[in-house]
C-alpha cells in the first residue's frame, strides 16, 4: 500500500520576533501564505518494522532527526498501527530556504500515512503532533492565509487573500534558523524586540481590518489588499540580521523590487526571497529579467485554502 501527497511551500507576509521565552523559543507574529511550489512525498506500508527515509538529496537527513520520521513515529503510535513504513521524499524546494519545506514534508507524510492506513486522526490530535515536532508544521494542516502566533505553532485561518502571482528567488546559500535567532538575540535588546512585536501587531490589525471591512468586491481588489499590506509596514525582522551576513540576499530583494514587485521580502529566516506581482504577465516578465541577471527565479502563485486542499492529492 502506498500514497503520494504534494508538499506545498509557504511564504511569510511579515514576521516579527519577540522576546526569548523561558523555554528557549521566541514569540512570533506572522501571516503564513501557502504557494504553488512543492515537493512530493510518498508513504508505503508493508510487513516488518521500523521507519525508513528515502531521498536522493544528500542534504536531507535520513535518520530520526528528519521531521517526517518524527511525525510518522508519533502518528503510528497514536493510530496503533504496525508494520514497516517507507517515506520517499522527492525534493524540489530548497533546504534551509525559509519556505517551510521540511515542515511541509512532515505534514504531507502524515496525510499520506492516514490514506495508506485508511485511518484519520482527530483534528486536535493532528495539530498536537504537528506542534510537538516543529513550529511551522501546524500551518500546513490549514493552508491558505494563516495567522501564526506563539512560537509560530498557534495558527488561525483568516480570510484568504485572492490568488496572487509570485516570483521566488532561491539563492544557493542556506540560512540556519537557529543561527539567525542567535544573531537576533545579539543584535537587539528584549525590550526592542517587544516593541517590534507591537509595531507589527498594529500593522496587521489595520490590514486585517481592511480585509474584513465588508467592502463590496471591485476591480483591482486583490491589488488593493496588497497595497494595504505594504502601507501597513509589515516587514520580516530576520532581514535585519540575515542581510548583513548575506549581502547577496539584500541585493535579491532589491532586484525583485526593481523587477516590479509590489511587495518583496525574505521568507522565514531565508534564504529564499519572494515578490508579489500585480499580474501573471508582470511576474513572467520579472522572471525573464531576473534570470538574465543571474538569479535562480521562478514564477508561481499563492494558493487559497480551497486550492491547497484540492491540489494536495494531485500526484
Amino acid at each position: 500500500m502506498a500514497a503520494g501527497v504534494r508538499s506545498f511551500a509557504k511564504i511569510n507576509l511579515g514576521l516579527s520576533i519577540g522576546a526569548r521565552r523561558e523555554d528557549g523559543f521566541h514569540d512570533l507574529l506572522t501571516v503564513y501564505q501557502t504557494i504553488n511550489l512543492h515537493d512530493t512525498i510518498r508513504v508505503s506500508h508493508g510487513p516488518g518494522r521500523g521507519i525508513e527515509i528515502q531521498c536522493s538529496d544528500p542534504r536531507v537527513p535520513k535518520d530520526e532527526s528528519n521531521t517526517c520520521y518524527r511525525v510518522i513515529e508519533k502518528a503510528v503510535f497514536a493510530l496503533h498501527a504496525k508494520g514497516r513504513f517507507a517515506i520517499d521524499i522527492e525534493k524540489r524546494l530548497p533546504v534551509q530556504g525559509g519556505l517551510g519545506g521540511a515542515s511541509s514534508n512532515a505534514v504531507a507524510a502524515l496525510i499520506a500515512l492516514e490514506r495508506v492506513l485508511k485511518k484519520t486522526l482527530p483534528g486536535e490530535e493532528r495539530l498536537r503532533i504537528a506542534a510537538e515536532v516543529g513550529s511551522d508544521l501546524p500551518l500546513f494542516l490549514i493552508g491558505g492565509t494563516v495567522l501564526g502566533m506563539g512560537r509560530g505553532e498557534q495558527v488561525y485561518p483568516i480570510e484568504d487573500l485572492p490568488a496572487m502571482p509570485c516570483v521566488v528567488l532561491t539563492p544557493e546559500v542556506g540560512v540556519s534558523t537557529p543561527k539567525a535567532f542567535a544573531a537576533w538575540d545579539r543584535k537587539l535588546t528584549m525590550a526592542g524586540a517587544s516593541d517590534k512585536m507591537d509595531e507589527l501587531g498594529r500593522g496587521l490589525s489595520a490590514w486585517l481590518s481592511e480585509m474584513y471591512s465588508g467592502a463590496p468586491f471591485r476591480r483591482g481588489r486583490a491589488e488593493n489588499l496588497l497595497l494595504e499590506l505594504v502601507r501597513a509596514g509589515i516587514k520580516n525582522d530576520f532581514e535585519q540580521v540575515v542581510f548583513p551576513e548575506y549581502p547577496e540576499l539584500s541585493e535579491g530583494k532589491r532586484a525583485l523590487e526593481r523587477a516590479g514587485a509590489k511587495y518583496a521580502s525574505l521568507s522565514g529566516s531565508g534564504s529564499a526571497l519572494y515578490g508579489l506581482f500585480a499580474s501573471k504577465e508582470a511576474a513572467r516578465a520579472a522572471v525573464t529579467k531576473l534570470r538574465k541577471q543571474g538569479w535562480a527565479a521562478q514564477a508561481t502563485v499563492t494558493l487559497t485554502r480551497g486550492q491547497y486542499w484540492r491540489r494536495i492529492f494531485d500526484c
